[in-house]
């Protein structure tokens, strides 16, 4: 669902309590709703984002993304190198290497 969050003198609500209050509206747990996407409006005031009320805890961890589970703390984030450093490093073991390759440019010249 697309939500609407009025919130005057406040700069932005968080979505730990968005979370709490629809699962309080729609008679779920906290666990099961899935917020994310919240842009505040030019001059504040109001916010819109999308929201997402499943069944249960795990109906949410089979459906929603990984980087969703992370934030809420239900997975783990994979920790990887930068993207220049494997780009690097795939470019780096694809040049040629020993004395093979010495041969190689021998031949060519």
């Amino acid at each position: 669902m697309v939500v609407d969050v009025l919130h005057p003198n406040r700069p932005n609500v968080s979505k730990n309590e968005l979370r709490s209050k629809l699962a309080d509206l729609y008679k779920a747990h906290k666990d099961s709703v899935s917020v994310f996407g919240f842009r505040t409006q030019f001059g504040g005031g109001k916010s819109t984002g999308f929201a997402l009320i499943y069944d249960s805890h795990d109906d949410l961890k089979k459906f929603e993304p990984h980087y969703r589970k992370v934030r809420y703390g239900d997975a783990t984030k994979i920790e990887k190198a930068s993207r220049q450093q494997r780009k690097q490093r795939k470019n780096k073991g694809k040049e040629v290497r020993g004395t093979h390759g010495k041969k190689v440019s021998k031949d060519k010249k």
